[in-house]
């Protein structure tokens, strides 16, 4: 017959029982014995419900609910929700009684209840084994066995001769019934002898074998959930596509006339393309294969008619849509001019105050709302301005001017707004100013209705100034805008420049490489120094090349020159010095890779020649 220990719960309803609860630690079912059905009955009875047994039949047939001892608690009744004939489980943070546990060769004492529970470490993964301290010196193995096995079954024990030893139990849950046990102390037989007492210590302990299981254990769930992975993987794998059949010529012909169905064509070309990647070309097949390549081609023109259609419609919905936007923008405008105009002080002093607020309410909202619209109005005309000047980069030079001229001309809109802006500026300033000398006035007469005439125009000046402060926003946007358009302005100047002086060196490489063709008498006759610029050149990579008598490349002339002036071409250098055969030569230097084209000053000796 399995030992039981014996629990005594405590609740804040006390239950009476004859018997004290008892617990069949070898099982998980809790068993609640009756001996005695009057104390049950009563117990039932206190609580206001029906007194049942256990298998639900009436103890006593004449029991009046209303007759129960709790007063101020309705009578509960077993059908009620939640509440079954078995009391409800106990919850974990209800204070638990321990009581003295009697086994056949010892008797365990519980410890002082007001004590802190005792502490234990960290619980290792898959913990089985529990280590016992406090033992008894005349403890032996079989009484551990007789104490413990109650907490289940137990796989080994491996005794100390220092009163302490390791359980291992079959299962995890077995080792939270032995930590019940930490604290108890324990008596063999009735003896009082110190060798036979102890105070038991129970706590984890970290075995390999558990550690090893719990691994094992780990493992198999992981491969379980990666099985399980890769069914719901291939569950959600979208099917193989349809395998292509190998070619063959009435294959072909079906493919062929595939090719030339719009419908198809996306189909026959992937079996073609897969035919071709495979080898199936050869000489019997090549015409074949030429015919289907011509037809897949002839879609070339269609695909290409179908993205500018494409392009087309959304050129026309996009300028439908900035349209509709100019509409809606000129509808707010329309508005919120209604709503300043009744703002004035000749429509105003006639609405009541609630009229007011709703009207400078709707105002607001309408100029945040108008405000968004143009906003994005503007950025859909800046996306169009970036693209036109993306385009125009790669025009010729007629189409920047063009550019400068559209710049321009947007340029003087942003001032002339500007303008009108300020002009708006100035006479909200103003008619703050007349609502500031209407307010001194009032305040000298003498009107019964002085107070609310001050309200209504203290408020008419809020409203007068916040106007004011979002038109000096806008003012302070349109001046960035324009500072913006002159910079773009300046850019595009430069570019032009750039590309005049670009044209400039390309005519005079020009004009010297024909020069060139000419005889020596007519480049002498010929005057070759055409305006001072030319002849400080000439005098600078004289004293230059003077100082280097071995002679100079035309990089190392150039680079001299630059530090002088940016602007000095390489090009316009080089025809200068050829023109003047005299005064410099050029001569190759080096042999193989080294070989190299250097200028030497030759005044000297072309002065003795002319």
């Amino acid at each position: 017959m399995p030992r039981n220990f014996k629990w005594l719960w405590v609740y804040e309803i006390g239950i009476a029982a004859d018997n004290s609860r008892t617990l069949n630690v070898d099982s998980t079912a809790m068993t609640l014995p009756m001996s005695d059905p009057t104390a049950w009955a009563t117990a039932m009875n206190n609580l206001g419900m029906a007194p049942l047994g256990i298998a639900g039949q009436p103890i006593l047939p004449d029991f009046d609910p209303a007759l129960g001892m709790m007063t101020g608690i309705p009578p509960i009744t077993p059908m009620m929700p939640g509440l079954g004939i078995v009391p409800p489980p106990i919850p974990p943070d209800m204070p638990v009684v321990k009581e003295i546990i009697h086994c056949k060769s010892c008797t365990l004492f519980p410890p002082n209840p007001n004590l802190p529970p005792p502490a234990t470490r960290e619980r290792p993964p898959g913990c089985k084994t529990v280590f016992v301290g406090g033992l008894p010196e005349n403890g032996t193995e079989p009484i551990i066995v007789e104490v413990f096995e109650q907490c289940g079954e137990i796989i080994a024990i491996r005794k100390s001769k220092k009163n302490f030893c390791h359980i291992r139990f079959a299962e995890e849950y077995m080792v939270d019934k032995a930590l019940y046990l930490s604290g108890y102390r324990i008596r063999l037989g009735s003896s009082t002898d110190k060798k036979d007492t102890g105070r038991l210590h129970v706590d984890f302990a970290q075995a390999r074998d558990d550690l090893y299981e719990w691994e094992c254990k780990q493992r198999m769930l992981a491969r379980e959930e990666r099985h399980r992975r890769r069914m719901e993987e291939e569950r959600l794998r979208p099917p193989s596509p349809p395998p292509v059949v190998h070619y063959s010529d009435h294959e072909c012909s079906i493919v062929a006339e595939k090719l030339k169905d719009d419908s198809k064509f996306s189909e026959a070309v992937q079996t073609l393309l897969t035919w071709i990647e495979r080898g199936e070309v050869n000489r019997r097949s090549a015409n074949n294969f030429y015919s289907m390549i011509q037809s897949a081609n002839s879609h070339v023109r269609r695909l290409v008619n179908e993205k500018a259609a494409h392009e087309k419609d959304m050129e026309e919905a996009k300028e439908k849509f900035k349209q509709a936007l100019s509409g809606i923008l000129i509808q707010f405008e329309q508005i919120v001019a209604v709503y300043h105009s009744a703002s004035k002080q000749k429509a105003w002093d006639h609405f009541t105050k609630a009229q007011r607020k709703n009207i400078s309410v709707w105002c607001k909202q309408a100029e945040e709302i108008r405000n968004i619209h143009n906003d994005e109005l503007m950025g859909i005309r800046r996306e169009e301005e970036m693209e036109m000047s993306d385009d125009e980069i790669e025009e010729t030079t007629e189409t920047k001017e063009t550019e400068e001229s559209a710049l321009v001309s947007q340029a003087e809109a942003l001032k002339e707004e500007n303008d009108s802006l300020r002009w708006q500026l100035d006479a909200y300033r103003n008619e703050v100013e007349l609502l500031k000398q209407e307010q001194g006035k009032a305040h000298r007469e003498d009107d019964p209705n002085k107070e609310q005439q001050l309200k209504l125009l203290q408020q008419a000046l809020q409203g007068m100034q916040q106007h004011l402060l979002k038109v000096q926003e806008e003012y302070k946007r349109k001046e960035a805008e324009l500072e913006k358009i002159k910079d773009d302005k300046l850019q595009v100047e430069k570019m032009l420049e750039n590309l005049k002086e670009k044209e400039s060196c390309a005519s005079r490489l020009c004009a010297s490489s024909q020069d060139s063709d000419y005889p020596l008498e007519k480049t002498l006759n010929s005057c070759p120094i055409k305006s001072e610029r030319e002849a400080l050149l000439v005098g600078i990579i004289s004293t230059f090349l003077h100082v280097h008598p071995f002679g100079a490349s035309i990089e190392y002339i150039c680079s001299y020159l630059h530090r002088l002036d940016n602007k000095i071409c390489t090009s316009d250098v080089e025809c200068l010095m050829s023109r003047l055969q005299h005064t410099f030569k050029q001569e190759m230097t080096g042999v193989g890779a080294s070989l190299e084209k250097r200028w030497k000053f030759c005044g000297f000796e072309g002065l003795k020649l002319t």
